[in-house]
This record gives structure tokens, C-alpha cells and sequence, in this order.
């Protein structure tokens, strides 16, 4: 798809493939006069195995975060090729110490995404794993020794929680898709956004940054909402995204470099640890009785 840029651009482009992503496909790209893009071509076998949105979703959704200034500007798409070109954000991409170390940060780029214009579509953890659930059935795929047994804890943790309005929400951040620059830090790929609870946002930032109750305590404070239910939605994410690595490594062509069962048992086992701990009955117990 180089092409189209260099057509787009009217001279001579390189296109430098970046590591990273575990999904679409993306590139640095140059032009002799110095100016740099991020070149974002978006695979339609994605979405079709349930890893992600719908690509005109994920296409429409990272304009609108764009409109934010939290994503990436977007500078050209071409639809029907499923590319994007974007900024490029020159920064630092974090990792889980830098997320710790940018809590504050985080939250604030969170609640500015949150209070940007509503995605193009909805999004629910729970609806995700019931979507995993069922492509695992369907195609044989494996899923890590003990996982059904803890599923009504999934459904316990889904009665519980209160139904809020929903924003517009990444619902992926792992600490690669943050981007610490000058001017603070930025969201990017939006391969699963969609309006969700915010209190899911936080937990799954968490999750990926595997945060112990404190940080989590942390993050909570900063953004202004109920530690309890980001608790349980840390769990959330941790419980559905051992699916999501169980459905890649079946279905996807996989990363040499990468060991997406391993990272499946990884998940699972965290989310097993949060909902063997003595507190899990409390946070249930919290999150019925207070008002969101």
C-alpha cells in the first residue's frame, strides 16, 4: 500500500516496518524532506475471527479520536483499501513501569477521550466473552485447563455491576498504545473501540500493566471513579483477553516471536489469582450496594 502514499505525497516515500503490532500492519513512513507518517494497514481477517471491530468501525472511530487530539491526527484514508496514514507522534512508547509512572497522565488523556464525541459503535466486555466463547466452540479451539469452571464468576461479576452511561473508550490499552510525548500522553489503535463503561477503561489499563490493588487504587482516585468496579473489570479484561489469544493463536497466521498460548495462561492465571482472593466477595458486595 506504499503506493498510494507515494501517489498521495507526489515524490518518493520508505516505508520502515515497525514491531509491535499483533494484529494490522504498520510502518514509519519517510519523505526526503523529513516529514514521517504512521502508515496503518488494517487486515479484514481481524475483525472476521472477532479480534477486532468492524474495519470501517475502527477507521470511523480513529477519526473521531483524532477529533480529540488523544489519537493520532489522521491525515489521509483510503476506505477501500483499509489504510490509514497518520501522525506520526514523536514520544516514548510506554511500557507497564512507565504506565505506573504516568498515572496521572493516563487518567487525563483517559477522561479527555471520554469526553470526546461518542464512537460509532457499542462495546461490552461481557458480550466479548460470550463472542469468544462461542468461536471457541465452534472451531475447536483450545482454552486454558480450568476456564469454564470460573465462568459463573464472569456472570456473577456482570449482575453486579451497574449500568452507567456509557463514552467513547479505547477498551485496548495496553501500555504499547500509549505514547508519551511533549505535550502529554496519546492514545493509539483503536482496533476494539467502542462506548463502554469508563470504569472498564481503567481496569483493563490495569490489567496490562499488571497493577497490584494500590495502583489500581491509584488510577481510580485520578480519574474520579469507584475503585471496586475497576477491580472487577481488571478481572473482566484479564478473563476475556486470555480469549482473545487463544482465538489468535488458533485462527490468525501467528508472530514467530510470540507465544500467544503462553500468553493465554498468563491472563488466565492473573484473573484466577484476583478471583480466589478473600476480596472478590467484597468487591461484589461493594459494587451492589453503592451508587455508580
Amino acid at each position: 500500500m506504499i503506493e498510494l502514499v507515494q501517489k498521495w505525497a507526489g515524490l518518493p516515500v520508505r516505508e520502515v516496518p515497525i514491531k509491535g503490532g499483533l494484529s494490522h500492519r504498520i510502518s514509519r513512513v519517510e519523505c526526503d524532506d523529513g516529514r514521517r507518517w504512521l502508515l496503518r494497514v488494517l487486515d479484514p481477517a481481524v475483525c472476521v475471527a472477532g479480534l477486532g471491530i468492524p474495519l470501517e468501525q475502527e477507521i470511523a472511530n480513529t477519526a473521531l479520536a483524532a477529533s480529540t487530539g488523544v489519537g493520532a491526527g489522521l491525515v489521509m484514508r483510503w476506505n477501500d483499501h483499509h489504510v490509514l496514514l497518520l501522525e506520526y507522534l514523536d514520544g516514548v512508547t510506554l511500557d507497564a513501569a512507565g504506565v505506573a509512572a504516568n498515572i496521572e497522565g493516563i487518567a487525563k488523556a483517559c477522561k479527555r477521550l471520554h469526553a470526546g464525541p461518542r464512537f460509532v459503535n457499542d462495546f461490552s466486555i461481557f458480550d466479548k466473552l460470550r463472542e469468544f466463547l462461542r468461536i471457541c466452540r465452534d472451531n475447536g479451539l483450545d482454552r486454558p485447563a480450568g476456564y469454564d469452571d470460573v465462568l459463573p464468576l464472569a456472570w456473577e461479576i456482570e449482575r453486579a455491576m451497574p449500568r452507567v452511561p456509557t463514552v467513547p473508550c479505547h477498551n485496548d490499552l495496553l501500555a504499547e498504545n500509549f505514547i508519551l510525548t511533549l505535550s502529554g500522553v496519546r492514545i493509539v489503535d483503536y482496533q476494539l473501540s467502542g462506548n463502554n463503561d469508563p470504569a472498564f477503561e481503567l481496569g483493563d489499563i490495569a490489567a496490562e500493566a499488571d497493577f497490584d490493588p494500590d495502583r489500581t487504587a491509584r488510577l481510580a482516585r485520578a480519574y474520579g471513579i469507584d475503585v471496586a468496579r475497576v477491580r472487577l473489570f481488571l478481572i473482566m479484561s484479564n478473563l476475556t483477553w486470555t480469549l482473545w489469544f487463544s482465538v489468535h493463536h488458533g485462527l490468525m497466521a501467528r508472530q514467530a516471536d510470540f507465544d500467544y498460548a503462553a500468553e493465554a495462561a498468563d491472563k488466565f492465571a492473573q484473573a484466577v489469582r484476583d478471583l480466589n482472593d478473600p476480596s472478590f466477595g467484597q468487591l461484589i458486595d461493594k459494587v451492589r450496594s453503592d451508587p455508580p
